[in-house]
């Protein structure tokens, strides 16, 4: 395998972990914060926090690398339009991704508590659920517009 194909593969492989990972996480999360049960709210946060460090973080840190590699490697200027926009897209994502794990963070503890003290959920995780979901929108599009982007690399502008 040529050292192109094996950063494509990585680059490709990551993708999939970062993007599957946070529609599956999404899924999750939303659904339990609908079903009304504090216990699986409880067990669902703390394992969406831990899919977010084990899995999601180092996915994202592998993609730009292994992204600018192939850019060098197959000649790419970096001022081409589709890879402009995917930067930026990607930024976004990352500015919208981050504050999210913060939440994510927060919702576990208040879930773990409300739990263990057989309570209802507070309002602040409602108020957090909410901020989590409006951010988990724009990055989740601006996610698949980086993925039609980097299969098709449009001609944008030029």
């Amino acid at each position: 395998m040529s050292g192109f194909l094996l950063v494509k593969w990585i680059h490709i492989l990551s993708s999939t972990v970062l993007v599957g990972t946070g529609f599956g996480t999404a899924f999750y999360m939303f659904f339990v914060n609908r079903s009304g049960v504090v216990a699986a709210q409880a067990v669902v946060t703390r394992l969406v926090v831990r899919a977010d460090w084990w899995l999601t973080t180092p996915a994202a840190v592998v993609q730009p690398v292994t992204g600018f590699m192939m850019v060098y490697l197959a000649g790419y200027p970096l001022d081409s339009p589709w890879l402009v926009v995917s930067f930026a897209l990607y930024l976004i994502t990352g500015a919208c991704w981050m504050p999210v794990v913060g939440l994510q963070i927060r919702m576990a503890a208040l879930a773990k508590e409300a739990h263990e003290n057989g309570q209802a959920l507070p309002g602040e995780y409602w108020d957090y659920a909410r901020r989590w979901e409006t951010l988990g929108y724009p990055a989740f599009v601006a996610m698949l517009a980086v993925f039609y982007l980097m299969v098709h690399k449009p001609v944008l502008w030029g």
